[in-house]
């Protein structure tokens, strides 16, 4: 069983789940998160993109402003995670054609 996995979590991603529009999720995670754990989010998400398109640790970190070890990490996970950030990257990518 996953650690992270419990009925709360899961009313949590639920909830996330009738979220329809941008607006919408800006709503939500202002109320749910302070700012700078949407602004770590959003920059973890960055750096998944740009390693996912082969850019290296140097321009990630100058173009995002991640530290090495955050690139690191969300290299790990794009390696050895669940492939969540591969599944939501290969959706929007589909979603563009």
């Amino acid at each position: 069983m996953d650690k992270l996995r419990s009925a709360s979590t899961d009313a949590l991603f639920e909830a996330i789940l009738t979220l329809k529009t941008v607006d919408e999720c800006y709503r939500f995670f202002e109320d749910a998160c302070t700012v700078k754990e949407i602004i770590d989010i959003s920059q973890r998400f960055e750096v998944a993109k740009l390693l996912s398109e082969k850019k290296n640790y140097q321009e990630i970190s100058k173009e995002t402003g991640a530290s090495t070890a955050t690139i690191s990490r969300v290299g790990k996970c794009l390696l050895y995670g669940k492939d969540g950030y591969t599944l939501v990257l290969e959706r929007i990518k589909e979603n563009k054609k």
